[in-house]
């Protein structure tokens, strides 16, 4: 059962029912609580009849805007459908929540309504990435504008299990993003980061600093950072792919000869194209929260909601927070703070 926020996003609640219906073909046992204006659902309703069997709608007359300081979000919008849709998880009503709406407003309700994971003292965006071996893990995405090493050493651990029961990849390797590979680049906190993934023992392949361009070349399989460092990367990473192509498609319009071109490359370049479709990698996990809440990215259209909902699905289907758990009550979260004492 998965809680849906109908009214955020550019496209809500259109590019919400529609995506639910897709992610119920490709999930036939999943079913919906859906929050909003009950009249514009049920009349996108109508269109879906087998999503509508699958469905409950929950009115809400308050919206979260896009614009709304989070503080203000939680004094003024708790009966919006943003957070009706997060107390439902927090009830056990649902197993995860799903929302485009605004970022920072979804991050401070589920915090506040969910709570952090045991061990956990700051919850973190994760998503996918694609890169030149595949896919890798890069968190924070921009939940977190500061954080300590503490922080970044449990971004290091949530990360690792996410890439291991999402991904699939046996032992993921972990990087931590810096200025340079080196030892002494970096600032303080970083550095302290480093240590204490080297030196404690921590059970996971710790491969020291990497550099941006590291990230799509896949040199390691999860990336660790700050949410103002990693924020900037998903933004230009997405920018760059934008750019690639627009390019590509000035080019193919030059001449004939040109157009002559594109048709014969046409199969070649759709799986570029496909390849560098963010809709396929929409959905960032808030990791370390007391249950499993998604941002969808606003602008998305029906299929990259879809997505959204289909790695909420994944995270509860791999019993992800249960794992990150285990993994925290190993690493002894006490021992890593000493040492993050210590060297300072």
């Amino acid at each position: 059962m998965l809680a849906l926020d109908a009214m955020g996003g550019d496209k809500a609640p259109d590019m919400v029912i529609k995506g639910a219906n897709l992610a119920r073909v490709r999930h036939p046992n999943v079913k919906f609580k859906i929050f909003g204006d009950k009249n514009k659902i049920e009349l996108l309703l109508k269109k879906f009849k087998r999503l509508s069997s699958v469905c409950t709608v929950y009115h809400s007359d308050e919206h979260v805007e896009d614009d709304i300081r989070p503080s203000q979000a939680l004094r003024k919008r708790r009966n919006s459908g943003m957070s009706l849709a997060i107390e439902a998880v927090r009830n056990g009503d649902a197993h995860g929540v799903v929302s485009a709406g605004n970022t920072g407003a979804l991050m401070a309700l589920s915090k506040l309504t969910l709570r952090t994971l045991p061990g956990v003292s700051r919850p973190a965006m994760v998503s996918v990435f694609p890169t030149e071996k595949g896919e890798c893990v890069m968190l924070d995405l921009g939940a977190n504008i500061d954080c300590d090493s503490v922080a970044l050493v449990q971004f290091a651990m949530m990360g690792e299990v996410f890439a291991r029961n999402v991904l699939g990849i046996k032992r993921p390797t972990v990087g931590l993003l810096n200025i340079g590979s080196e030892e002494l680049k970096g600032n303080e906190v970083i550095r302290q980061a480093a240590a204490m993934l080297r030196d404690s023992d921590i059970p996971i392949q710790f491969n020291g600093f990497v550099e941006g361009n590291d990230i799509p070349a896949g040199t390691v399989d999860v990336v660790v950072t700050d949410g103002f460092s990693g924020n900037i990367a998903l933004k230009t990473a997405e920018g760059v792919a934008k750019l690639y192509v627009e390019y590509m498609r000035s080019a193919f319009r030059r001449g004939l000869m040109s157009r002559l071109g594109f048709l014969l490359a046409r199969p070649a370049l759709r799986v570029i194209k496909d390849r560098l479709d963010p809709r396929a990698y929409n959905g960032g996990t808030f990791l370390g929260l007391n249950g499993v809440a998604v941002k969808s990215h606003g602008g998305t259209d029906h299929k990259g909601f879809a997505n959204a909902l289909s790695v909420a699905i994944d995270m509860i289907e791999h019993d992800v927070n249960p794992k990150i758990i285990d993994e925290l009550n190993k690493l002894k979260l006490d021992g890593v703070t000493a040492i993050a004492k210590a060297a300072v």
